[in-house]
């Protein structure tokens, strides 16, 4: 599979795919495809939302209103009252986003039936018999305002009911486009007829619930009829009666284009008037809504209006939308600005925009640019890649994004045109990163063949730094400092006398495999394997600037990981019916200026380090067995370790050095060494240490016998060494000039 996907004619049919698939998809309706154009158009609304005009009101029945005239539905003699104050105060329009479908109970007819046949209450039957109905009252105060604009809302069921036509929008076959909805739910015809207009509240939501674009039309059938009728929405139906025209034009595609694509080719415009409003919207009569932040100042309390507390100059000249903010009324829409806003701000939204002229579009021709922008650059990375580094292509990549950036950017704010730079930035992105993998899967591959040939001569790890920096093949090195580790079986000769050669192998190959992952877990480089014995550093040829700290993580986790070695040893033994042979491990670890790089001769060279701070982490090894402790430390690594558990163990002059060193061993983490256990035991053994060295011998005694108890015997053969010590200096008591220098006469 590798072979044929790092072929170079296979790669340039991939990506021709790809990018013909692209291309395709820019002009897709699938619902992934909606919504990375949503996710795009949706941004553009949020970043740059539409300024509104003070040109609309909402007259609000909300909470407060509700609370000071009751719950709805209020009395159609209140809501006379309401048109009533609103003519008077002079709006332009007053349209309700409300539907007064069924009669009001509170009305005198309603009423009257409670005491019906009632002895008593003639009289009252007779007055009530004479008031008039209220939504006869409701329609005379419509009918005296002249400019009222009422709502229906059309359903997907048959309800019997056919909404007035007051406005007419004529176009031949508009009904093939538009929603056609099956029945509605209208106001009483007392109310209605009256009304300058009649519009309808449908709306339709994204898949994700939101309202991006409304119908500006529906078309309806009545029952038993086969006439069709259009209806305009309640937004468009308010900018006819505010302009006072008796309807408008419906403006379609030809229709030999509807035939072949009805989503793209179908209704273009409506026109109110001859030269007022061309409201454009998408092929199936959608108006796409421009929405702008939504504004307390739209808001009046209904309350205000009836209780005669509002300025006339608040409502004079404006068109006014009667609507509720109130949660529990349940007229909470989305908008791309807001997950929860009242619906008649919608209206208003739509209303505002086609006053200001701020017309959204989306046409055929942005598709056709989307499309064009995906084809060039694609082809162009095609084209450019085998020839450029992939920086420069990279930088070709983000030169053309932000082109497209700024292009749609500049078409939404200058044009109101919505062109939807998500999808081609991520399609040019995608074939970038397709050709990349490509490109990096054949390179990796000729680097194989080139680590593969010459693997057999160097170091595998130095041949990937060699690929990544040829000018690495040549003699030579650096001085760094350095921590270095040995790490040793104790008593291998013995182990290895009772084995035979493959059992040898095999438990070699047991212990340094975990050992050699735990070195590279922990950012170390190993230089190499000398039978029983490993030997890594820290700190090159990758910086660490915790080198100390992770050579001596991995020296603890190295002794953890003895413990299911051997057992894996003692469980094999007793298969066998043979004694088992356990593993020890003695490792030294030193930090200081060492030369590292490559080494050796120019026919064969390794990536390897020597110096002083090398020669003195391998005699620590050694010193292990001396001490009979796991780990030992040079004084330059405790110093940079600080809160890891270690404990001085002497001062010694080791085989080949003529000063001496300070020496500690290493017991835990940080972790361990903050446990109080540790701290007692810590403190008793610095105790036993600053004895030894001011020959105070009968201290050192006393403190080692305490330190067995305190360390639960993790060094007991430590304290007897020390104790062996003391018992024959206090036998034979040293000179004036002893130092305390233990002097190694091992390696």
């Amino acid at each position: 599979m590798e072979k044929i996907l790092t072929n170079q004619w296979v790669r340039v049919v991939i990506l021709l795919m790809v990018l013909s698939l692209a291309v395709a998809f820019s002009f897709s309706h699938a619902r992934w495809r909606e919504q990375i154009r949503n996710f795009t158009f949706d941004n553009y609304n949020i970043i740059k939302p539409r300024i509104a005009s003070d040109g609309i009101v909402i007259i609000d029945i909300d909470e407060a209103s509700l609370k000071e005239i009751g719950q709805m539905p209020w009395p159609r003699d209140v809501m006379a009252s309401l048109v009533d104050r609103l003519k008077e105060m002079g709006a332009s329009v007053i349209v309700f986003d409300i539907v007064f479908a069924e009669a009001d109970r509170s009305s005198p007819s309603s009423v009257v039936t409670q005491f019906r046949g009632q002895t008593g209450f003639e009289d009252v039957v007779t007055r009530l018999e004479s008031m008039p109905d209220h939504d006869v009252v409701f329609g005379e105060a419509i009918k005296r305002a002249g400019n009222v604009v009422t709502g229906f809302s059309f359903t997907h069921e048959m309800t019997g009911s056919t909404p007035r036509q007051a406005g007419i929008f004529r176009g031949r076959g508009i009904e093939k486009f538009v929603p056609n909805l099956e029945g509605a739910s209208v106001n009483l015809r007392s109310i209605n007829k009256f009304a300058a207009g009649n519009g309808s509240f449908f709306v339709s939501t994204d898949t994700d619930g939101i309202i991006r674009r409304v119908p500006m039309l529906v078309a309806y059938k009545k029952e038993g009829s086969n006439i069709v009728s259009t209806y305009p929405s309640l937004s468009l139906e308010t900018i006819r009666v505010f302009e006072g025209e008796r309807g408008g034009k419906v403006l379609l595609a030809d229709p030999k284009y509807a035939e072949l694509d009805p989503n793209r080719f179908g209704v273009e415009a409506v026109r109110i008037g001859k030269d007022s409003y061309n409201i454009p919207t998408n092929a199936r009569g959608e108006f796409l809504v421009y929405f702008s932040k939504s504004n307390p100042e739209w808001y009046i309390p209904a309350h205000k209006v009836l209780g005669e507390t509002l300025e006339p100059n608040k409502v004079k000249g404006k068109i006014v939308f009667i609507g509720t903010s109130a949660v529990g009324l349940k007229d909470i829409r989305s908008t791309p600005l807001d997950p929860f806003v009242p619906g008649v701000e919608l209206h208003l939204n739509i209303v505002d925009q086609i006053l200001q002229q701020k017309f959204l579009s989306r046409s055929i021709e942005a598709e056709g640019v989307e499309a064009v922008s995906i084809f060039v650059v694609g082809l162009f990375i095609l084209l450019l890649a085998p020839f450029v580094g992939a920086l420069t292509l990279a930088f070709v990549v983000i030169v053309s994004v932000a082109f497209m950036l700024h292009a749609g950017w500049y078409a939404f704010v200058a044009h109101g045109l919505l062109i939807d730079i998500a999808y081609p930035i991520f399609s040019v992105l995608t074939i970038f990163l397709l050709s990349t993998i490509l490109t990096y899967l054949r390179t990796e591959r000729e680097r194989r063949q080139v680590r593969a040939a010459f693997g057999l001569y160097i170091s595998p790890d130095f041949m990937k730094e060699l690929t990544k920096d040829p000018d690495k093949l040549r003699l030579g090195g650096e001085i760094r400092d350095l921590t270095v580790m040995f790490s040793d079986i104790r008593r291998f000769t013995s182990i290895s006398e009772g084995l035979a050669p493959e059992e040898l192998i095999q438990l070699m190959n047991d212990f340094l495999t975990p050992m050699s992952d735990l070195v590279m877990q922990h950012r170390g480089t190993i230089d190499k394997y000398m039978g029983d014995a490993m030997m890594a550093f820290w700190n090159a040829p990758l910086d660490d600037e915790k080198h100390a700290r992770n050579a001596c993580l991995t020296a603890l986790g190295m002794q953890a990981a003895l413990a299911p070695i051997n057992e894996q040893v003692r469980e094999k033994a007793e298969v066998m019916g043979k004694e088992p042979v356990l593993l020890n491990a003695g490792i030294g670890i030193n930090t200081g200026p060492c030369a590292v790089g490559n080494m050796g001769s120019k026919q064969r060279f390794a990536y390897s380090t020597l110096g002083d701070a090398v020669n003195l982490a391998s005699r620590l090894e050694g010193q292990t067995k001396v001490y009979n402790v796991p780990i030992i430390l040079g004084e330059k690594t405790k110093a940079q370790i600080d809160g890891m558990a270690t404990l001085e163990l002497d001062v010694i002059k080791v085989k080949g050095k003529s000063k001496p060193v300070r020496i500690f061993t290493l017991v835990g983490d940080e972790d361990y060494a903050s446990r109080a256990d540790f701290r007692n035991w810590s403190e008793k053994h610095q105790q036993m240490i600053d004895g030894y060295q001011e020959q105070d011998f009968d201290a050192v005694f006393k403190c080692a016998s305490e330190c067995r108890v305190l360390s639960d015997g993790k060094f007991n053969a430590l304290y007897e060494i020390y104790q062996k010590r003391v018992s024959e200096l206090l036998r034979s008591p040293p000179g004036k000039d002893w130092d305390g220098v233990y002097v190694a006469t091992e390696k």
